[in-house]
């Protein structure tokens, strides 16, 4: 009764319809063969919108909570080529709201990649010459009080739109993947995805509790240490159960960080293989800060044994393949 109830709560929470979905999920069946295992992708690079991508789900959310509340400005904070910033100053500007990014990494001489998209949507940029991401909280704080004082009414986006409103988003796709199981009659034993911000891994993380599904959601770490990110993750979870009325469980919350290299954004040998075999087998594009990092640690799972004949592992990309680009 309790998960019927969270289902409904969740339909009635308002939200666009930036993306398009439901997205596909299909069996790689090139790689499956290649790695002797049975492994599926869910295509959220395919959601369609400004390039498309995991925050696109999220956005969703967050832009209509913002319109609802009356909020005429929004500020969001990443790095120099941010998917989520990218993302985020198209559906700003394609609603009508006032757009400033904050980004960190010193400001290039020529604008590339998911850069040079938030330059054509006109977004109001302020780069500061960090790489911490608490540098870039602080500042996109002082200028959200800026913008107030001169009379904006701001709605603050932190890094990846992690907040209860935007890890809705995947809360909702998490029905689709089970929504998927039922119709195809097939159970999946793990989801894979890369994670950094804890959003998307938050809203898999309340949808398997309301789905009451056995398998188990590992998230890649893209950006910090295991313990910090699975401490991320459970607080946001239970911000997040409680706009649903569902508890959560924190033995559920797994992160494995040993595929991140020196640090974020870093290339490893790793993720250059991973997407070099999902290309050459699958057609399907990956990139080197994110979902190739999180297809090698597929890989290296199925190398190493950690997978049982039977199971089914479904890969989620998340996209940002434009870094291919910069």
């Amino acid at each position: 009764m309790q998960n019927l109830k969270a289902h409904k709560k969740l339909e009635r929470i308002h939200h666009l319809n930036f993306s398009l979905l439901p997205t596909p999920i299909h069996k790689l069946n090139n790689l499956s063969r290649l790695l002797n295992i049975n492994l599926y992708c869910k295509r959220d690079d395919l959601t369609g919108f400004a390039f498309g991508g995991n925050k696109t789900r999220k956005l969703d959310y967050l832009i209509e909570d913002a319109l609802e509340k009356g909020f005429d400005t929004i500020i969001a904070v990443g790095a120099n080529q941010s998917n989520f910033c990218r993302m985020a100053s198209a559906a700003g500007i394609v609603t009508g709201l006032e757009v400033h990014l904050v980004l960190g990494g010193e400001e290039p001489k020529k604008p590339t990649g998911n850069l040079l998209l938030m330059h054509l949507t006109g977004s109001i940029i302020h780069h500061i010459n960090s790489e911490n991401w608490d540098d870039w909280v602080a500042e996109s704080e002082n200028l959200k009080k800026k913008l107030e004082n001169s009379g904006k009414n701001v709605y603050l986006l932190p890094v990846g739109g992690s907040t209860p409103i935007g890890a809705l988003g995947y809360v909702k796709a998490f029905k689709e993947i089970v929504e998927f199981e039922r119709i195809n009659e097939i159970n999946f034993n793990y989801i894979f995805h890369s994670t950094s911000s804890a959003g998307t891994q938050a809203g898999l993380v309340i949808g398997k509790t309301i789905s009451d599904w056995s398998g188990k959601v590992i998230g890649i770490a893209a950006a910090m240490d295991k313990e910090i990110l699975e401490n991320e993750i459970f607080e946001l979870s239970l911000a997040t159960g409680e706009l649903l009325d569902i508890k959560v469980n924190k033995d559920d919350i797994i992160v494995d960080d040993r595929y991140i290299g020196e640090k974020y954004a870093a290339r490893t040998k790793g993720c250059e293989e991973a997407i070099e075999l999902f290309f050459k087998n699958e057609g399907i594009l990956l990139d080197y800060v994110y979902t190739g990092k999180a297809a090698s640690g597929v890989i290296d799972y199925a190398r190493t044994g950690k997978f049982n004949d039977a199971d089914n592992i479904l890969f989620i990309h998340t996209g940002g393949n434009i870094e291919l680009f910069e």
